[in-house]
């Protein structure tokens, strides 16, 4: 790997941020609502997947007793 000196860098730096494609505000709050809504949605089904396997193994534990 070369070693280029510290002002090399920030100018190579400069050039690659310039070629990033930056989201505006509207993408921002769209994808940032997308991700509240479903870690929700996300909540709520693991809820109920660990509500059904709390009560199949209650069940089954009292079967033992």
């Amino acid at each position: 790997m070369a070693k280029v000196s510290p002002g090399e860098f920030i100018r190579q730096v400069r050039v690659e941020t310039s070629k990033v494609h930056w989201p505006t505000r509207k993408e921002t709050v769209a994808t940032g609502i997308m991700v509240i809504i479903m870690t929700m949605v996300l909540a709520f089904f693991f809820f109920g997947v660990d509500a059904f396997f709390s009560t199949v193994v209650k069940y089954l534990l009292s079967l033992l007793g």
